[in-house]
């Protein structure tokens, strides 16, 4: 699959883009199995939910199930990244945000970049963030919320608070935006907030603004969240990097599929 002149500039313009549906029932059913025995794997990627055990997030499922390991290198995802962004790209991160239902915590607004030029000294913003809905995303069970044209204003807020929420990732607290800030640019820019099917797909720029509510609802909102990296633009540390669940180290350009990941896995196994 490959975008339009109309959809690069709806990006370049916007800050993000929704593909609907760009995944089948079948795909779908697979990656949340997936998802469920990854989520019965104990170490620190997996990041409980304040004071409760139901996940909050999961990082490198796809170093250790074969749907994922595949749905990186899935034509209908990897094509689009390339247009955006460069021939060779590779996965700096990849993590599952899970907002259970009656009571998935919030994410924070911030920037994405923030938190990598920290953490990871990551030379420049030289990434695309695909989000797969896992689940049905509506308005009532915390949908992620853009600030469209966020990213063309430049780092909002480039430091980390002292006290650090979680010892296991940056979370979006340490570098959320203030009040005062998100006032000024939800006047110049607004808020929208995509939504769809399971399936459906939102390729978004590591700058533009963003965050999400807690999940109310009686429903969970999975959404997995690729982070593609330019292989040019590398991080690096002066001291200890971060844990590869954070960072993956593999750096190697990655080769698109010839088919969609499960066809592709199916195939494999036969």
């Amino acid at each position: 699959m490959h975008l339009t002149q109309e959809q690069l500039d709806r990006y370049h313009e916007d800050g993000f883009l929704k593909l609907d549906l760009t995944l089948d029932a079948d795909e779908v059913e697979a990656l949340r199995e997936g998802f469920v025995r990854d989520c019965q794997v104990p170490g620190p990627q997996r990041v409980a939910e304040e004071g409760r055990d139901e996940v909050r997030a999961v990082y490198a499922t796809h170093q250790r199930r074969p749907e994922y390991a595949g749905l990186i290198r899935d034509p209908r995802l990897l094509q689009p990244v390339r247009q955006l962004l460069a021939e060779d790209v590779y996965i700096y991160q990849f993590k599952i945000n899970a907002k259970p239902a009656f009571g998935g915590e919030k994410w924070s607004w911030h920037q994405d970049y923030v938190a990598w030029r920290i953490a990871d000294n990551l030379p420049a913003p030289r990434q695309v963030n695909v989000a797969v809905f896992l689940d049905d995303v509506d308005e009532f069970n915390g949908p992620v919320i853009f600030l469209p044209g966020s990213h063309r204003s430049g780092l909002i807020n480039d430091s980390r608070k002292d006290a650090a929420k979680s010892a296991q990732h940056l979370d979006p607290d340490d570098i959320a935006l203030t009040e005062e800030q998100m006032a000024a640019l939800v006047a110049e820019r607004g808020m929208v907030s995509p939504k769809g099917r399971a399936g459906s797909i939102v390729l978004f720029s590591p700058e533009i603004v963003h965050g999400s509510a807690p999940n109310m609802s009686p429903f969970p909102r999975r959404l997995l969240i690729m982070t593609y990296n330019d292989t040019a633009n590398l991080p690096s540390w002066p001291g200890e990097p971060r844990p590869e669940y954070v960072v993956c180290r593999d750096t190697e350009p990655l080769r698109v599929l010839d088919t969609p990941f499960l066809a592709a896995l199916e195939g494999a196994l036969a």
